[in-house]
């Protein structure tokens, strides 16, 4: 490594969470403040919930669905008009 380009290292900087949790890393600054951390983040802690405010999961799976009845009638207008 070159001397005198890098920022200073600090093995033992402190993370103080907004839940309040601290503990350490490495890092480049001496301390660091977070809002969420693995311990109060829903994902880690298996309290997640899957927000859908706008229903779009539903509408979706009804495009979809239209989809599909779409295809099923073209498919048996063509067959239809096959066998004549």
């Amino acid at each position: 490594m070159k001397k005198d380009i890098h920022p200073q290292y600090f093995p033992k900087a402190q993370v103080k969470c907004a839940c309040g949790n601290i503990f350490t890393i490495g890092s480049t600054k001496e301390f660091i403040e977070v809002e969420v951390c693995s311990n109060c983040h829903p994902f880690y802690t298996g309290k997640e919930k899957i927000v859908d405010t706008m229903g779009r999961v539903e509408k979706f799976r009804k495009r979809m669905s239209k989809k599909q009845e779409v295809k099923t009638k073209t498919r048996t207008k063509k067959q239809g008009n096959q066998n004549k």
